[in-house]
């Protein structure tokens, strides 16, 4: 048992993260950071690929910015706009 086996990916990002910042080297942020890279939801094996999954609403927009003025949940803004009364002669 004197052989040291690799450590996952993920069990060294932990062991990296464990180190206070004022503590890691250069080198130590390297691998940090390169372990995120790899390691993010978009880079894993079998993610889907960015444009190739189905779209939710087939009518929406293909800019994928919301309309103007539209809520992100469908809702009506809070203000409410009344018409003034109009103007009394006398």
């Amino acid at each position: 048992m004197s052989e040291q086996q690799p450590m996952s990916p993920r069990q060294r990002l932990q062991a990296l993260l464990a180190i206070p910042e004022r503590q890691r080297t250069d080198s130590q942020w390297d691998e940090l950071i390169e372990l995120e890279i790899v390691l993010a939801p978009g880079n894993r094996e079998g993610a889907p690929q960015p444009g190739g999954g189905m779209r939710r609403n087939p009518n929406a927009p293909q800019g994928g910015h919301p309309k103007p003025g539209g809520s992100p949940h469908g809702k009506k803004s809070g203000k409410k706009f009344h018409k003034r009364p109009p103007k009394g002669n006398g």
